[in-house]
């Protein structure tokens, strides 16, 4: 059995612990919000917070997790009014929005550690891939997530 605290949950699974985390937040645990995009850590549409880190969790097996704390797009705050799922919505940046939870999951893990980014350091920081291309609404949200936080 694996002991695995998910946005302030503690659960309780019999699961092999080389499965990778997306799949045990998906099919075990329900949490759909967490995508899959290529499974080898290269979109990011699989981003979660791991203590307050950004990780690819396609590539994260959940038997590595140990003691840290896991928190999904569904944990970052229950009616969408976390600063960063605010400034995504009044930029537009979703176009058909699948890699939408894990650009807010790496848009928030940056604001925490840089609160006042610049565009490069957005640009080095978030590596997650948009296939539609919104990079441009991308940065403009995180820096009105960055002003929604100061404020």
């Amino acid at each position: 059995m694996l002991k695995l605290t998910v946005n302030g949950q503690q659960h309780e699974l019999d699961i092999e612990p080389e499965t990778p985390l997306l799949w045990v937040l998906r099919d075990e645990l329900g949490l759909t919000g967490t995508k899959f995009g290529c499974g080898i850590a290269q979109c990011g549409a699989c981003t979660v917070h791991v203590d307050g880190e950004a990780m690819r969790s396609c590539s994260l097996a959940v038997g590595d997790v140990g003691d840290a704390k896991i928190t999904t797009i569904e944990g970052l705050s229950a009616d969408g009014s976390h600063p960063v799922q605010v400034a995504w919505v009044v930029e537009d940046v979703p176009q058909c929005g699948y890699c939408q939870s894990g650009q807010i999951m790496a848009a928030t893990a940056l604001l925490r550690g840089t609160p006042a980014p610049s565009d490069a350091e957005i640009d080095d920081a978030i590596t997650n891939i948009c296939r539609c291309g919104t990079y441009p609404r991308l940065r403009a949200a995180i820096h009105r997530a960055a002003a929604l936080m100061k404020a």
